[in-house]
């Protein structure tokens, strides 16, 4: 593997890792048809847990078995494929050293009470050791009741996993406490998560991409002040990018729900002119004919190519 410039001054970024933790990040850097360019998409899987199966897979029943998950992601030459414990151990030995892998931490169900968002950690360090993955996935609540717990249990992961050599992905969700429905995705919430996902230790971070919407009244009379460009997507895509560590971190956006093809490349072409990492995109994919995905993630893959 080749390390190109650009991933050689990404990997600089990180001043305290060790080499494991770096040729980690090189991996799901230099995968895939993005490799080398500091541009990512990655396949996420963790819908089962968090919204049911048929609610998942039923739009698209091969997807119900995970060896369908690991090939489309090897098969548009994306750079990473992050799921739970599970489907990854049901395709473990079929496709070891195929494709980068982000072991999920952590999970949720809609059986659960909502009334503290959380969720329950179902893998190990140890487990992402053996199955040969390059990182571990963790999500985060700012705003729920629990939010401080969660936060100790990512900083027991993160050590953890980084004195092995492994890289640490957070996803930042805000919701719950005095987070409005509207404010989970309000540009100085979103940025915020990101911020503390950054603070947490998070080599790269997932965030939903904001809106214009801004949730806090005390933060409101800062961008308003400062006069902060939030009007376009993109200009909210580079304030994103500049609280994580004035760029310093690396950051992908969700696909979110499913929603059509123009959509989902006007997105992506958001981020990118945002100066944004890329895209981890689950329903909007695997929720397709694979014939579908492969020709959706192939447009995507063509914007940050800066060729679309």
């Amino acid at each position: 593997m080749r390390v190109t410039q650009r991933v050689r001054k990404i990997l600089a970024w990180y001043e305290s890792d060790n080499p494991g933790t770096k040729t980690n990040l090189a991996r799901i850097l230099m995968h895939g048809k993005l490799g080398g360019t500091g541009r990512m998409v990655i396949l996420p899987v963790d819908q089962g847990y968090e919204h049911g199966p048929a609610r998942s897979f039923a739009p698209n029943p091969p997807a119900y078995n995970p060896h369908y998950l690991f090939q489309l992601a090897i098969d548009a030459g994306l750079n990473a494929y992050a799921a739970p414990l599970g489907p990854i151990e049901a395709g473990a030995s079929t496709y070891a050293g195929a494709m980068p892998l982000i072991l999920k931490m952590n999970s949720a169900n809609t059986l659960a009470a909502p009334d503290a968002p959380d969720q329950a950690i179902t893998a190990s360090v140890e487990d992402a050791l053996r199955l040969g993955c390059s990182a571990i996935g963790f999500t985060i609540y700012p705003g729920s009741a629990v939010t401080y717990d969660m936060y100790e249990e990512i900083r027991e992961l993160t050590l953890e996993a980084k004195s092995y050599g492994l890289a640490v992905v957070v996803w930042a969700y805000p919701r719950g406490g005095n987070v409005s429905k509207a404010g989970e995705t309000a540009i100085d919430v979103v940025s915020y998560s990101a911020h503390m996902a950054a603070l947490l230790g998070a080599h790269i971070i997932k965030v939903k991409l904001p809106s214009d919407h801004i949730d806090q009244d005390e933060a409101r009379k800062v961008y308003e002040e400062r006069q902060i460009d939030i009007s376009t997507q993109a200009a909210r895509v580079a304030h994103v990018m500049q609280c994580c560590f004035d760029g310093r971190r690396l950051v992908v956006f969700s696909g979110g729900a499913a929603k059509g093809t123009n959509a989902v490349e006007d997105d992506a072409r958001a981020i990118r002119d945002g100066g944004g990492n890329g895209s981890i995109i689950g329903r909007n994919s695997f929720q397709r004919s694979k014939e579908d995905a492969l020709a959706l993630l192939d447009s995507i893959i063509k914007i940050y190519q800066d060729k679309a």
